[in-house]
């Protein structure tokens, strides 16, 4: 099958089309449609008929984007009409929502004259927060865009003039910086005079390029002062024409630093490539062929060409959604009334930036495992780097407040925590033990310390001020490695090859001395990361440890079981996931250690389990879960989780609701608890699932995050005397982080 057959199939599959309205209340009750409709209602329409701001209070209007076009220049196939654009709207407003969690509806207006379009979007405003123009041919979509946000109090934004000027403006930052040019001395010649190139060309001018190096170029040639006078550009158009010779684009690329393609394809031979000043910079952004090929522009010289292109299949595409998802995100959020120029600059400056830091794995992996690294192949981000919403966002929403465009303000040190809710429970849990973390930072070894994902965890914990890393491993490599990533920082390393060990194979051997180790093999495992780093933070050289990234997890967990152990008063330790889904957390064990606890370890293991979820500032609800409920089948299996809940309830230290044995249902269906069970202790669903053996935990976690399409953070090690945690083999950076900052948490308790 094509691609068209893939994509008509897309969108014909049933429902047909790519958006849908939910709801976000409960709708279950005759009371829930009673408050939603008639008669509850009216009392948000009288709050909103006496302040109309309080619509942001009461409807969904600050969340809600009208993505508008009359399908009059839609990419790629020109003037189609109103409805034969609508699923490109719906598209855009498939972006916003999984890119900003914005909430879109598509507006197709079978309007072609202005005045007529600009009435009907006016009359919208009630209705949203903002309004993205998209596909309207030019030089129409200026003056539209001109009144409609002179007219309108709320944001109007039309993509397809700013949104390439503002992607393709950071990628001009960061090439102009590895070429070793100033953006003040570039000439640039464009190809093109449409809204793209002459809304970008004004952008470059914000963004400190000289008017005077523009040379910009349409059919017809050169734009020059001669043209201008004799009537043959429009107004928007002679803002750019030069007093130069008439010419072509041939002509304008002579001598130039930078080409800008926003025309069609192959119109740039590697001749004129060739004639471009040296190290040029190349955006070339018709789409779907630029204005001339990749490979072709690379090959066409011998020094460094620096390349961009509108395609998903070569280096630094220049996208879009890079921007817009983001602008408004930050635009709704102090309720802006326009999106200004500072608010763009601050978006380009900002993507640049970000280009410039380590790559999360999660991206790398999105697109293929290629080596995605700051340099000549990778000058913007990735639209699939979440990072662009923590850190484009809240750059926006304070240069709205700074440019006097806010209705309301933000608190700019929490606003990212806001941001990372809406990416998932996950993010929000994770920010409270990180928050803990950077309170008071400890000591975190990195048993596999010159490991790449190892160091560049170390990297970020040290850059977001959440720990003090110790790497375990070669100096030399780990030096080479940071070299290499464009890490600059200067970490703790315990090198075994050139530390004194003695100390620590002293210790090793008067922990294990009784259990068959003599002190000569003792000196042999202390250069073994695992046990060296174990040793440390038995010694107080080190406040935690992490391990297990290139190591089975029973083998990684051996030696800090035989040389740290579990707390006093602890016999058994307990390995422990999160799982956080839409409106709800849940932490599951054991997982990971104990094979068939009886009652004694299963209650350790709630004691345990219920400590860490405060550590996330999770108040704690358990149920020890067996496939029975509440003695209704009596064997051994059975027992042994009735057994630990009923110590548990007749604990008085127990501050929290525990019960069982229940079924995993009977556990999470609030329902089930408060009419069939309403005798448990238990008065609202579980957070906390204790499974009744190994074999279960690990089922049984894994089905919940995969077909509950659930984040697992883990898993963490419960119950042991100091904090040791065992990621999982080919565990992202992010997870490495994680785990150091509940680590750091543990390590501040004790």
């Amino acid at each position: 099958m094509t691609i068209d057959d893939d994509s008509l199939e897309y969108h014909r599959e049933s429902p047909p089309g790519k958006i849908e309205i939910s709801t976000t209340k409960p709708t279950n009750t005759q009371r829930d449609l009673s408050l939603a409709y008639s008669p509850g209602v009216a009392a948000p329409c009288r709050e909103i008929d006496m302040d109309e701001a309080r619509a942001y209070d009461y409807t969904a209007k600050g969340n809600l984007v009208g993505v508008v076009s009359n399908g009059s220049a839609v990419l790629g196939l020109g003037d189609i009409g109103a409805q034969a654009s609508k699923p490109v709207m719906e598209g855009k407003g498939v972006l916003f929502k999984r890119f900003a969690d914005i909430d879109v509806f598509d507006i197709e207006l079978d309007i072609d004259d202005p005045d007529a379009f600009v009435q009907t979007v006016t009359g919208m405003e009630p209705t949203f927060g903002g309004i993205n123009l998209e596909d309207i041919s030019a030089p129409e979509c200026f003056e539209l865009e001109r009144r409609l946000s002179e007219q309108m109090e709320i944001p109007v934004f039309h993509d397809d003039q700013h949104g390439t000027a503002i992607i393709s403006g950071a990628a001009l930052i960061n090439a102009s910086k590895i070429a070793g040019k100033d953006l003040s001395d570039l000439e640039i010649a464009f190809a093109g005079a449409g809204a793209a190139a002459i809304a970008t060309a004004k952008f470059y001018v914000s963004l400190g390029v000289e008017q005077d190096n523009i040379t910009m170029c349409d059919t017809g040639g050169i734009l020059t002062t001669r043209r201008a006078e004799a009537g043959d550009l429009d107004q928007y158009a002679r803002e750019f024409a030069r007093d130069l010779p008439d010419g072509d684009l041939a002509d304008a690329m002579d001598g130039a630093d930078v080409f800008v393609g926003l025309a069609v394809g192959g119109i740039v031979d590697q001749e004129m490539v060739q004639s471009m000043a040296s190290d040029p910079i190349i955006f070339a952004m018709a789409n779907p062929d630029p204005e001339i090929g990749y490979e072709k522009a690379k090959s066409a010289r011998d020094d460094s060409v620096i390349m961009a292109t509108g395609r998903s299949d070569y280096p630094n595409q220049v996208n879009n959604v890079l921007g817009f998802p983001f602008i408004f995100r930050g635009a709704l959020d102090v309720r802006a009334t326009e999106i200004n120029e500072k608010m763009k600059v601050a978006a380009a400056e900002t993507l640049a930036e970000l280009a410039r830091k380590d790559v999360p794995d999660a991206v790398v992996k999105a697109y293929g495992d290629q080596p995605l690294q700051f340099g000549p192949e990778y000058i913007i981000p990735k639209p699939l780097d979440s990072r662009v919403l923590f850190e484009v966002t809240p750059a926006v929403a304070e240069a709205a407040m700074e440019s006097g465009a806010a209705r309301t303000s933000i608190e700019t040190d929490t606003y990212v925590e806001d941001l990372e809710a809406r990416l998932g429970k996950s993010r929000e849990m994770m920010r409270v033990v990180l928050n803990k973390a950077k309170n008071d930072p400890k000591r975190v070894v990195l048993a596999e310390g010159d490991d790449e994902k190892m160091i560049r965890a170390a990297y970020q914990l040290v850059e977001q001020e959440i720990a003090d890393p110790v790497l375990l491993g070669d100096r030399d490599r780990i030096g080479a490695i940071s070299e290499t990533l464009g890490l600059s920082f200067d970490p703790t390393v315990v090198d075994p090859e050139e530390t004194d060990l003695e100390k620590y194979a002293d210790r090793l051997y008067e922990l294990r001395k009784r259990s068959g180790v003599t002190r000569h093999e003792a000196g042999e495992l202390v250069r073994d990361s695992n046990y060296l780093g174990s040793v440390m933070v038995e010694l107080g050289d080190a406040d935690a440890m992490l391990t297990g990234l290139t190591h089975h997890y029973p083998s990684a967990l051996r030696p800090p079981l035989q040389v740290i152990g579990t707390a006093a008063d602890t016999d058994y330790a307990a390995g422990v996931y999160m799982l956080t889904f839409k409106n709800r957390v849940v932490f599951c064990a054991d997982a990971t250690v104990n094979q068939d606890p009886d009652a004694d370890v299963l209650e350790e293991v709630t004691r345990h389990t219920a400590e860490l979820a405060r550590q996330f500032n999770v108040e704690p609800r358990a149920a020890l879960l067996s496939y029975s409920n509440f003695g209704s089948v009596d064997n051994e299996g059975t027992r042994k989780p009735r057994e630990a809940a009923r110590r548990l309830r007749e604990d008085s230290t127990v501050d929290f609701p525990v019960d069982g044995e229940m079924q995993a249902d009977t556990a999470v269906v609030e329902e089930m608890l408060s009419g069939i069970y309403e005798f448990s202790d238990l008065n609202d669903p579980a957070n906390i699932l204790v499974f009744p053996n190994l074999e279960a935990g690990n089922i049984g976690y894994k089905l919940l995050q995969r077909l509950g399409n659930a984040d697992a953070v883990g898993p963490m090690l419960a119950g042991m005397d100091a904090p040791v945690h065992v990621i999982q083999r080919g565990d992202e950076v992010k997870d490495i982080v994680n785990l150091a900052g509940v680590a750091v948490v543990d390590a501040q308790q004790e």
